[in-house]
């Protein structure tokens, strides 16, 4: 073994004794978290105008803080953005953070001094965790390539601005700089298939032994280097043994992506955001995600049921309950306050708190008072493909159709397959089944004759990646929404559609 694999170990053992120690004092840990937050942001634009000098319990927090989304906090982000200080957090931000809105365009997320080591510590504990319990390191001696947006930053009032992977790449340790790819010159190149062309070039002859980049993206890679050798990827990188991914369920890539590399591997899924690094899995034998309760954030949970109610029930780490969705709102040294991070999270265990992300807040389809989310057609749609086992899923994503041609309304499922179900009427016919199964509010109006069963429309090969393409989203971190309550991307994906 070499130095990095030898000394990865018993520091592996020393942060996962951290670990255990804060995942089992949840409430200690998110109290301190809370009062530590306060106390520092008392004395900023924002800490005077919610009363921070009188807050002393969760409760008084709870009424000082409105929950914002972006376009609710933007007012702030403006007065840094003119060049004030002490706006949100102490000074100024280190970084900001762009990244994409639905209805404010451009977001520009603070990130601060303090904040950095959430982002970079957890990624490293994410795969110290996995070194501690399978005792597998020799990875950390080989080659790792980080498929990640570009690290060339702009800026705003005199703060560094960029892609939160790109920032991050700024901050990789040095002991893993030797060993990383892309280049960096590789990783400035903006154009997606360009970058990916020349991160064959660098890698293909390189012992890579971790991937890591969001599924849909990775798989691209994959198939170019296929192209390229005529060889699963599994030979071209005899080593590669680590998958990390996050951003998007792996469900329905995972029959892929391992198809492609030619054999099972080993995979760490994490949960980032621009916001703040939320949880990663620190086990492979348990399900879901350890939530960061001891990472400078403090953590609100809304059941999700009730997130559009006027003032929603608010509740901190010892009040959720397992099997519940719930929208997550975030409070952090980055001076984020009250923020609703757009995501919906279900706990799978408490001490340790291990969550799965359920969905988005806005992706889901209720036009028809159904309220069907992304959880649930991901669900269906791994269950199905389990069946029709011969089937291999590149991507989809589901829209209702409000006024079809004849008939009554429905939900349709634009569907990109590498190899298509040998029935797809029958495939319909199962996927229906269980959305009905997982979703009572859909089965009662398919039993009520409200609607009609699901269809699938079948898109030609690449559909998903040339509508990427035209949005300029191809590559990095973008990601595919798995539905919405409107037809803005079915009415664009019509034209990919199989005559």
């Amino acid at each position: 073994m070499g130095i990095r694999s030898t000394l990865s170990k018993p520091f592996a053992a020393y942060i996962v004794k951290q670990q255990m120690q804060w995942s089992k004092q949840a409430e200690k840990a998110q109290e301190k978290i809370l009062k530590y937050l306060v106390e520092k942001g008392k004395n900023t634009q924002f800490g005077k105008d919610h009363y921070f000098k009188d807050i002393r319990t969760y409760e008084d927090f709870r009424e000082s803080v409105p929950i914002r989304d972006y376009e609710a906090l933007s007012p702030y982000i403006k007065k840094i953005l003119k060049g004030d200080k002490d706006v949100l957090w102490k000074g100024k931000p280190a970084y900001f953070a762009k990244t994409s809105g639905t209805t404010s365009g451009t977001k520009y997320i603070p990130i601060t001094k303090e904040s950095i080591p959430n982002h970079i510590n957890s990624a490293r504990n994410a795969l110290l965790s996995y070194v501690h319990e399978t005792g597998k390191s020799e990875f950390l001696d080989r080659k790792l390539i980080f498929l990640s947006g570009s690290p060339v930053l702009d800026e705003k009032a005199g703060i560094p601005t960029g892609r939160l992977s790109g920032l991050v790449n700024h901050h990789v340790p040095a002991y893993l700089r030797t060993n990383q790819l892309p280049s960096y010159a590789t990783n400035c190149i903006e154009d997606w298939e360009k970058k990916l062309d020349k991160i064959v070039d660098e890698t293909i002859t390189q012992d890579m032994s971790l991937i890591s980049g969001i599924p849909p993206w990775v798989q691209m890679y994959f198939e170019w280097i296929i192209e390229r050798t005529g060889k699963p990827v599994g030979e071209v990188f005899p080593n590669f043994s680590v998958f990390v991914y996050g951003g998007v369920n792996f469900a329905p890539y995972r029959k892929k992506i391992f198809e492609s590399v030619g054999r099972p591997i080993d995979s760490i899924e994490t949960y980032p955001a621009s916001e703040g690094f939320i949880a990663y899995q620190d086990s492979q034998e348990e399900e879901g995600l350890l939530l960061l309760v001891d990472s400078g954030i403090f953590y609100e949970f809304i059941p999700a049921d009730q997130v559009h109610q006027e003032n929603p029930p608010r509740l901190s780490i010892h009040e959720v309950e397992i099997g519940v969705n719930y929208a997550l709102v975030i409070n952090s040294n980055a001076g984020l306050w009250g923020y609703s991070i757009g995501d919906t999270v279900k706990f799978v265990s408490k001490y340790p708190h291990r969550l799965i992300v359920s969905g988005r807040i806005k992706h889901f389809i209720s036009a028809f008072g159904e309220h069907v989310i992304g959880e649930e057609v991901e669900k269906a749609m791994q269950l199905t493909c389990e069946k029709y086992s011969e089937t291999e899923i590149v991507e989809f994503t589901v829209a209702p159709q409000v006024n079809p041609e004849s008939g009554l309304p429905l939900h349709e499922w634009f569907v990109e397959f590498s190899q298509s179900p040998h029935d797809l009427e029958g495939f319909e016919k199962e996927l229906n089944l269980h959305l009905q199964k997982l979703n009572s509010y859909y089965d009662d109006l398919i039993s009520g004759n409200i609607l009609r069963g699901l269809k699938v429309i079948p898109l030609q090969p690449s559909a998903f990646r040339e509508y990427m393409k035209s949005q300029g989203k191809l590559g990095g971190q973008n990601k595919v929404p798995r539905l919405a309550n409107d037809r803005k991307i079915a009415d664009l994906l019509i034209d990919f559609k199989i005559k």
